[in-house]
C-alpha cells in the first residue's frame, strides 16, 4: 500500500510533532552526559579490554532475551514506578556497577538491561497495550534498535512495523540480530566510561540517569505513534513517514 502522500488532518500533525519533541529531548539528553564526563563516547570504547569488545554482542543479545521474560515476570510482583524512582534505581546500580571497574561493570549490565526493559514494558502499559502480548513483547525490543543516548540518533529506526506485523520466530531473530549490536555499542561505552579509575561510580551513575530517561522516551515515541494509528485507523507506515519528516525536515531547527 502506498501511503506517502496520505494528507494527516491537522491533530494527527499535532501529535506527530508532540513524539518529535520527546525523540529530540531524549537525544539532546546523552550529550549533557558527555559534556558532563568530558569526553567523545566512541574514544571510550578503546578503554574495554578486548574480549569484552568481542564477546559484547554475544552477551548484549543474550541480556536482552533474558531482561524481556525477567522484566514481564517481575510486573506480577512489583507494580510499576514513577519515572523518578526509575531514574534513581538506575542510577544507583549504575554507580554501584562502577566501583569496581570492568568487573562489577559487566556484573551490573544484565540488571541494567532488564530494569531498562521493565521501564519500556511500563510505557507500553501505559498506552493500554499489554506487554504479555508477543507484539508488544517484540515492540519493546525495537525500542533499543534507536541509537543509544550516547550517540547521534538517526531517527530512521523508530519502529520495525512491517516486522512486526509478520511477527513470527524468524521476525523475533531477525529483529534481535538487528538490535543487538546497536545496545552492544551503546553498553560498550558505558561499560568503558565505569571502568575510568576513582571516576568510575560517578560516570556509571551519569549514565545510567541519561538511559533510564532516554530510553523511556523513545518507548513513549514507540507506543504514542502505534497508539496514533489504532486510535485514528491510519496507517503506521505513513504516521512513522510524518514523524520522520518531521525529525529531519528544516523544522528541525526551529
Amino acid at each position: 500500500m502506498n501511503t506517502q502522500h496520505i494528507e494527516l488532518p491537522a491533530p494527527v500533525l499535532a501529535k506527530i510533532r508532540n513524539l518529535a519533541t520527546r525523540h529530540r529531548n531524549a537525544s539532546g539528553v546523552g550529550i549533557t552526559v558527555i559534556n558532563a564526563l568530558g569526553g567523545q563516547a566512541e574514544s571510550w570504547l578503546g578503554r574495554l579490554p578486548g574480549p569484552v569488545r568481542i564477546g559484547l554482542d554475544g552477551a548484549t543479545r543474550s541480556a536482552l532475551v533474558q531482561a524481556s521474560k525477567a522484566a514481564h515476570v517481575s510486573r506480577g510482583a512489583v507494580p510499576d514506578q514513577p519515572g523518578w524512582v526509575n531514574t534513581a534505581v538506575g542510577a544507583a546500580m549504575g554507580a554501584a556497577g562502577g566501583i569496581g571497574g570492568t568487573a562489577t561493570a559487566l556484573a551490573e549490565l544484565p540488571v541494567t538491561v532488564t530494569l531498562l526493559m521493565r521501564i519500556i514494558q511500563g510505557v507500553a502499559a501505559e498506552y493500554d497495550f499489554d506487554p504479555a502480548e508477543e507484539s508488544v513483547q517484540f515492540d519493546c525490543l525495537t525500542v533499543f534498535a534507536s541509537a543509544g543516548p550516547l550517540d547521534q540518533d538517526d531517527g530512521a529506526e523508530t519502529a520495525f512495523i512491517s516486522a512486526r506485523l509478520a511477527l513470527n520466530g524468524a521476525a523475533l531473530q531477525k529483529v534481535l540480530a538487528a538490535v543487538s549490536p546497536k545496545l552492544a555499542g551503546a553498553l560498550g561505552q558505558k561499560l568503558a566510561a565505569q571502568a575510568v579509575p576513582i571516576l568510575g561510580a560517578a560516570a556509571g551513575a551519569a549514565i545510567n540517569f541519561a538511559y533510564t530517561g532516554y530510553y523511556r522516551e523513545m518507548a513513549h515515541v514507540q507506543f504514542g505513534l502505534r497508539k496514533l494509528s489504532v486510535d485514528t485507523g491510519i496507517n503506521e507506515h505513513a504516521l512513522l513517514r510524518a514523524l520522520q519528516k518531521e525529525l529531519t525536515g528544516p523544522d528541525v531547527q526551529s
